[in-house]
């Protein structure tokens, strides 16, 4: 079994798609007749595209059908994805390849915990994929964090006890999940919001080599 294993959320953490994101979602309130702004979409920030529907319809006091919903979380992704299709490395948050380059070198095991069902097309997007060695999406995981199971099932994935793992989140649910799985949380964001996680870091550029070789000795001596 390995001794220690690292994983990252997706969005906010290693690429910024929350903007696409909020411009799908913006275009579909529109469409609706619900006015909906950026401050309104920090409430699906870690959330899955149905609930995040829920939370949207609920705030134009929408009823609507199964099959209709079906069809607005169907609209929502396709305008999603006409956007991540033009993604590239230009999209990649700063210093994160130097994070994961660092601990390929260190042969630490990696995985991706992600909401999103668009995870892989990303990664090959930015070409990011073959640093990781699992990836566990929206497309494998029933519940939503601040439940844990995706990063519980990443830990499995990597062979690493939950114990042993660190998460790198920048959703306040991410970091529940995290804590709640018995894995050391790291922050991506602003502290005041994070509260909860073990370390807080504004961004990559903030970390360095010094740190993760501390945290990889901490986390993997438990």
């Amino acid at each position: 079994m390995n001794k220690t294993g690292f994983i990252f959320d997706l969005d906010g953490v290693i690429v910024d798609t929350a903007k696409y994101h909020y411009l799908a979602w913006k275009n579909l309130a529109d469409e609706l007749g619900i006015a909906f702004t950026e401050e309104d979409n920090e409430l699906f920030k870690g959330v899955s595209r149905k609930r995040c529907l829920e939370i949207l319809l609920e705030m134009g006091n929408i009823d609507a059908s199964q099959e209709q919903i079906d069809a607005w979380l169907f609209e929502k992704n396709e305008d999603y994805l006409s956007y991540i299709d033009k993604m590239d490395e230009s999209e990649i948050l700063a210093d994160v390849p130097k994070v994961l380059n660092f601990l390929k070198k260190q042969k630490i095991p990696m995985a991706l915990g992600s909401a999103s069902k668009n995870a892989g097309p990303i990664l090959e997007k930015v070409n990011l994929l073959s640093y990781f060695d699992t990836l566990v999406d929206g497309n494998q995981v029933e519940k939503a964090k601040p439940d844990p199971e995706v990063f519980l099932i990443a830990a499995e994935n990597l062979g690493v006890k939950p114990k042993n793992c660190v998460v790198f989140e920048d959703a306040l649910a991410g970091i529940e999940a995290a804590n709640e799985a018995g894995m050391t949380s790291i922050g991506i964001g602003e502290p005041e919001v994070l509260v909860q996680a073990k370390y807080n870091f504004i961004d990559f550029t903030e970390i360095d080599f010094d740190f993760l070789e501390g945290l990889i000795k901490e986390v993997g001596g438990r």
